[in-house]
């Protein structure tokens, strides 16, 4: 038996144990983004259970790209399990309110608490590089960006946008429908924090999330799609190649200088919308030459 099979048997049968032993059938869900690991996901529930009715739920946050919707209200039409649900405010309000992501969740996520007048050892470690014992910190704050913890109040940025576009509307709807647990496509080899991932995530004792593509890779992944002829959204083929396909513009994006340039050939009415919504972020990426190209610096070399 090929390696592509023996993981194929290994993942169905964690997903069988599993539903087993916490009924996923009724307790659970699929968090459905219409991203290339969802839908694999969606069809390998399907292998390993077949006939399943666990709900597949995407949320329509106002900045998915056009393509991905088309393909998941393609999907929802012949599939009554699909779901889809939206977040109480939207993208423009829910930024100004909250506070607009910048660089990484962890760097964010200090600026907002700086801001708040905290002054944490966790701060503090960020800002200078190491803790007050002077070991070393592993996640430190560019130089470049420094001037953000120098005046309070003055940068409106903070992590919550992920947690009140997808994550508060997914909890809603999870305990309006009686759902304990939260099934997704999140795979180790994705990197970042993702790299300590578990296959099974428990609060207080019960289970929360079930990660079943967790040790999966880009090799068996592509493999699993030819073989099952899974048909992708269109922006994973030509001309796009997306590799991956979460919010569309995100600051948080290492690539963001290639999707707004591959959206500038083929989606300019998408990428004007990114412009929009993300201007005060990208205006200062561009004003730093940090993640997004200064064209007047770059005229200067």
């Amino acid at each position: 038996m090929e390696d592509y099979e023996l993981t194929l048997f290994d993942r169905i049968q964690v997903i069988q144990e599993t539903n087993k032993k916490y009924d996923l059938e009724h307790n659970a869900y699929l968090s459905f983004s219409g991203g290339k690991d969802s839908t694999v996901l969606h069809y390998l529930l399907d292998k390993a259970l077949p006939g399943n009715t666990i709900p597949r739920v995407f949320i329509d946050t106002g900045i998915e790209y056009a393509m991905i919707r088309e393909f998941v209200l393609k999907m929802s039409k012949n599939d009554k399990r699909f779901q889809i649900i939206k977040p109480s405010k939207p993208i423009k309000q829910t930024l100004e309110t909250y506070g607009y992501p910048f660089k990484s969740k962890g760097h964010s996520l200090r600026v907002e608490q700086y801001n708040k007048g905290r002054n944490s050892n966790y701060i503090k470690k960020y800002i200078n590089g190491y803790d007050k014992n002077g070991k070393p910190s592993s996640f430190v704050c560019p130089k470049i960006l420094l001037y953000q913890f120098e005046q309070r109040g003055k940068y409106n940025y903070s992590n919550l946008c992920c947690y009140k576009l997808k994550k508060e509307p997914a909890k809603k709807w999870q305990k309006e429908n009686y759902k304990s647990i939260v099934i997704t496509g999140m795979r180790k080899e994705e990197g970042g924090n993702r790299r300590r991932l578990s296959c099974i995530i428990t609060v207080k004792g019960e289970v929360s999330k079930f990660h079943p593509l967790v040790v999966i890779d880009d090799e068996f992944e592509n493999e699993f799609i030819y073989r099952e002829r899974i048909e992708l959204c269109k922006l994973y083929y030509p001309p796009f190649n997306f590799r991956r396909t979460g919010c569309k513009g995100c600051p948080y994006s290492l690539d963001l200088q290639e999707q707004l340039e591959i959206m500038e050939l083929y989606l300019p009415n998408e990428r004007q919308q990114c412009e929009i919504i993300w201007k005060p972020i990208y205006d200062e990426y561009r004003r730093l030459n940090y993640r997004l190209k200064n064209v007047e610096k770059i005229k200067l070399f």
